[in-house]
């Protein structure tokens, strides 16, 4: 089977867009493509994975901050709930 005879679903640029667009609910695509090695699909996991733990974590962070930002204002008077 060549390139052109590719699944869209199995293409490079599909797999991109869908990480790029719900991280790792993507990863089936991934794990179902016949045209990937075993090795780089751990490795490929592993590493959305991760990344999805830290930007977790800072979306995390960041909501705290904004929420803590928000009762400052309204203990300043600035804005009313």
């Amino acid at each position: 089977m060549t390139m052109q005879d590719k699944k869209w679903f199995f293409k490079t640029s599909t797999l991109i867009v869908a990480f790029l667009c719900v991280g790792p609910l993507a990863l089936p695509l991934l794990w179902w493509s016949p045209y990937i090695k075993r090795m780089h699909k751990i490795a490929w996991s592993i590493l959305v994975i991760v990344l999805s733990y830290c930007l977790g974590i800072l979306l995390a962070a960041s909501a705290r901050s904004l929420a803590q930002y928000y009762d400052q204002m309204m203990e300043m008077g600035l804005i009313t709930p």
